[in-house]
């Protein structure tokens, strides 16, 4: 079977949290594959856990898809700090694991910055290109894939599909750890084999502090682990990120309107403006601070560029002396613009990172102390406790583009691994699996 072929089979998504079908993103030529390491989000330590366990799996199939490709270069970028983990790639690069090394990847070394794993800000970390806004890395020659997702290529190169996901379990907990789970493990779960919350009641990023969502003490306990569950993150319930979360959009209105002085530090620290983007958030901020609802701000360009932020956070979380909520307002116009079917005008140029780039680098460690979850920053994380659920709650909506359609029916028994749901025809999608045996209910 080829490779594309065993990919799609086993329902492979991007695993860094976007969740693009995996299959359809490699299904290309290109000069740059590029195998995201970074893991920018402070606290997250699964696909450092990865690197330093599963190198040669993920070697295998890094050489496996840069084949496929046709990629010239094969880099894996990580960052500089990540001793053990380039002792063990380098060390399944020279051959001494079981899968043999090769001669084609190589390691490509990061500072320690937010967000250095954002694709965009990658593909010119490594290649100097840069993607034109609205574009994808395959724009300038590249296709970059999460770690993790090599990880999960590795499984489906050996017939096995994607059930089971590598999750941080950090902050608030007794043991922080690695739990490997089936898909639809309740969150409760997981929380549990990281020894339990400190907390009574507590709040839940689902991903990163800096771009996760989060959730309140009920809300998580109705969520379960989907593919593309990078990270739970347990902090107390009143926490400054919680409070941020739960600001409605008046109270940002009026915030923005008595309090934003036009510094404009979110747009001198924006790594999309960084790149040479057209996005301004203070200009925004502005014409939010004076001008009407959402839907009335729509007819003004700057507005519009709203449309390329990748809400990283660094504006409302770092950068802004205020204490306002850029990123939020940002991902509001986004919305509106898609609702009332207005796209982003993409135009032709030749895009170029500012200058001062090297010097507005947001240090992962100060973003974390600005995020208030420095307390859990330097844990160092190598425990892996793996999920045995009687119970899992599997959603058919997990990746980019149309949900899966159930192949199954109430009552009938499952084995894991079996085919539950399949991506429809003709749709950007992905199948899913059980990663349980049971039955149906």
């Amino acid at each position: 079977m080829e490779l594309l072929e065993q990919i799609v089979r086993a329902g492979v998504v991007g695993l860094g949290g976007a969740g693009f079908p995996t299959g359809k993103k490699l299904d290309c030529r290109v000069e740059w594959l590029i195998v995201n390491g970074a893991e920018c989000e402070p606290l997250l330590r699964t696909d450092r856990y990865l690197m330093r366990h599963n190198a040669e799996r993920v070697i295998r199939a890094a050489g496996a898809v840069a084949r496929m490709v046709g990629a010239k270069h094969c880099v894996i970028a990580l960052k500089r700090a990540y001793t053990q983990e380039w002792k063990a790639l380098e060390a399944a690069l020279a051959g001494d694991g079981p899968e043999g090394g090769t001669a084609l990847i190589e390691l490509f070394p990061l500072d320690s910055f937010y967000p250095a794993g954002d694709e965009q800000v990658l593909v010119y970390e490594v290649t100097e290109r840069v993607v034109p806004p609205a574009g994808i890395p395959l724009d300038v020659g590249a296709v970059v894939c999460n770690l993790a997702t090599m990880n999960a290529i590795s499984d489906a190169m050996d017939g096995i599909p994607l059930t089971k996901k590598y999750i941080t379990v950090t902050g608030e907990v007794k043991c922080p750890s690695i739990v490997r789970a089936p898909v639809g493990t309740p969150f409760e779960e997981c929380i549990r084999l990281a020894g339990g919350s400190k907390k009574e009641r507590y709040c839940v990023i689902d991903g990163g502090p800096m771009m996760g969502k989060i959730m309140d003490y009920e809300a998580a306990r109705e969520e379960a682990v989907t593919k593309t569950t990078s990270g739970l993150i347990v902090l107390d319930e009143d926490h400054y990120l919680n409070v941020l979360a739960k600001t409605p959009v008046g109270r940002m209105k009026n915030l923005a309107s008595a309090a934003c002085i036009q510094c404009s530090y979110c747009t001198q620290l924006c790594p999309r403006n960084l790149l040479g983007h057209p996005l301004e958030p203070h200009k925004i901020m502005r014409r939010f601070a004076s001008g009407g609802d959402i839907p009335s701000l729509l007819d003004d360009p700057a507005v519009r560029q709203a449309a390329i932020c990748c809400q990283c956070g660094v504006c409302e979380q770092y950068a802004c002396p205020m204490g306002l909520t850029p990123r939020r307002i940002n991902g509001l116009i986004r919305d509106e613009m898609r609702k009332a079917g207005i796209p982003y005008e993409r135009r032709e140029a030749l895009w170029e990172a500012d200058p001062e780039r090297k010097n507005r680098k947001l240090p992962t460690k100060r973003a974390a102390a600005r995020s208030g979850v420095l307390d859990y920053y330097d844990y160092e994380i190598d425990t892996l406790a793996e999920a045995a659920p009687s119970m899992v709650r599997i959603s058919l909506r997990q990746n980019m583009g149309a949900p899966a359609q159930p192949v199954v029916q109430e009552g009938d028994r499952v084995r894991e691994g079996q085919l539950i749901a399949r991506c429809p025809e003709g749709k950007l999608g992905a199948d899913i699996h059980a990663g349980i045996g049971g039955v149906v209910t």
